[in-house]
């Protein structure tokens, strides 16, 4: 693992597979040795090595004992409950765990890096539960079910489904169960891995809602015969704001280049929804950017606690295993993110009015005919849930370890909203899509050549009556064409 990446960069990293090399592991080494004679020379209990946790660190743990506290935090924290968490959120949590480790500063021996590596490139993959983490003292409940297998304990699912429990998997590999040695339990489970792992592919699936977002709204604008000049230069250069330049740029690219959109309207002025795409959908843009910088550096932080610092001379207790700069920007994230669906929403709204010429509800025969009537009503219940789930987790904190960690951040309930505001998102966007879709066919619209290229494509090869096919299949539709796998536009 090389010690700096980008987002994108790490995407593409987690596919492939995890190797030791020489440098990580001689950093590793080297701080697993300086630790023992820290230890030896100390004058005082380290937190967490010889000590116990949160509120019981004064309690001073045997030298003959340091093997039993570090097995014990394993078992006890792995507390988790709820909903299994997806493999490709428990693949990168163990990929940044892995990361984090390799930095040198964890006194983790290099046998703990190796074995989560094998469990990684053979996609074993630990069942990990979605609720536990206050996302303050680390992740600490998923993380302590993730590493559970090494010490022959928890469960792991194979390629393919089977479990194994950890002891029949370490079996499997000719293994026995890892004796820890100081801090190294407390090494695995403190960290905000849990929190970032869901950040990591609220990036992905970010990125492309960002790419569809301009070709949906401007099919969206031409089938609702929309004004061009909300979208010139002059207007957003005044205003300054980088977000609103880049969106009005991107939906300038399209329409210019459509004859529709060049012909003179009747209306002086269009619905703030059109009008102001530039203006909300780039400051969702801009949030969105500040959200991926705090990530980028949080991918490549260490984030465990205590800390061993070789070259000073000093193994320190801190507190970078706190989730609040995480926690603050998934919530910022998820609010930025449900504008993008308030707003495609509004649209919908106005494509299904019977407005410009258009048929109510975009049906064939109004009134036997409902159209897309309730199909506007799902994407208005998605809305406004996320509206409910944007409430900021962030601001919330409850005491916990008997008052010793008495500010938590709740970045993982922030991460879990996150993942369940993108999911929502994208139905809308399939709604926008398909209802705009239906709008052009209705006006026979001839747009820009891309959008057209995309847009007959769609419809093509897309059975789209309504009258026959049930609406929930249309929208499944709209979203498998959109979100699919290649990127045609």
């Amino acid at each position: 693992m090389k010690a700096y990446y980008q987002l994108d960069e790490a995407l593409v990293a987690l596919t492939e597979s995890v190797t030791l090399t020489d440098d990580v592991r001689s950093q590793m080494e080297a701080s697993v040795a300086f630790l023992h004679r820290y230890l030896q020379e100390a004058t005082a209990p380290v937190y967490g090595v010889n000590t116990g946790f949160g509120s019981l660190q004064n309690v001073v743990i045997s030298e003959s004992r340091l093997s039993d506290l570090q097995e014990n935090l394993l078992i006890t924290h792995a507390s988790g409950v709820g909903e299994l968490l997806p493999r490709s959120r428990v693949k990168a949590m163990l990929w940044l765990k892995l990361l984090n480790m390799s930095k040198g500063y964890s006194a983790v021996r290099p046998i703990l890096f190796e074995r989560l590596a094998t469990m990684y490139n053979d996609g074993a993959f630990p069942l990990v539960f979605e609720q536990g983490s206050l996302g303050a003292s680390g992740d600490l409940a998923p993380l302590s079910q993730m590493v559970l297998p090494l010490i022959g304990k928890g469960l792991l699912e194979l390629p393919g489904g089977p479990v194994l429990s950890g002891e029949q998997w370490l079996e499997s590999k000719g293994w026995k169960p890892l004796s820890l040695g100081p801090k190294e339990a407390l090494a695995l489970i403190n960290g905000t891995q849990f929190m970032l792992s869901h950040a990591l592919e609220a990036y992905d699936l970010i990125a492309k809602i960002q790419r569809l977002l301009p070709w949906i709204s401007a099919l969206s604008l031409d089938a609702f015969d929309c004004r061009v000049e909300p979208f010139l230069p002059p207007i957003h250069r005044v205003r300054n704001q980088l977000g609103q330049q880049e969106v009005a740029a991107e939906i300038l690219s399209i329409l210019l280049q459509s004859p529709n959109a060049q012909q003179s309207k009747k209306q002086v002025q269009d619905q703030y929804s059109f009008r102001c795409i530039p203006q909300v959908h780039g400051a969702s843009y801009d949030a969105l950017r500040h959200c991926f910088e705090i990530w980028e550096r949080e991918l490549n932080a260490v984030t465990d606690n205590p800390n061993v610092f070789e070259n000073e001379n000093m193994v320190l207790s801190g507190g970078n295993f706190h989730g609040q700069p995480l926690a603050l920007t998934l919530d910022y994230a998820a609010i930025a993110l449900s504008e993008l669906g308030s707003i495609s929403e509004r649209r919908i709204f106005l494509l299904v009015s019977g407005q410009r010429d258009l048929p109510p509800y975009l049906a064939d025969d109004a009134g036997i005919d409902s159209g897309y009537m309730i199909a506007q009503y799902t994407a208005a219940a998605l809305a406004s849930q996320n509206k409910q789930l944007c409430t900021p987790a962030s601001v919330d904190s409850i005491v916990s370890s008997n008052g010793q960690e008495d500010h938590v951040s709740m970045g993982a309930n922030a991460a879990i909203k996150l993942m369940k505001v993108i999911a929502n998102v994208e139905q809308i966007l399939a709604i926008e899509w398909l209802c705009a879709t239906r709008a052009a066919t209705c006006r026979n619209l001839i747009t820009s050549p891309d959008l057209q290229e995309e847009l007959h494509s769609f419809v093509e090869n897309t059975d789209l009556d309504h009258t026959k096919i049930p609406m929930h299949a249309l929208i499944a539709a709209a979203h498998q064409w959109l979100f699919r796998s290649d990127e045609r536009i």
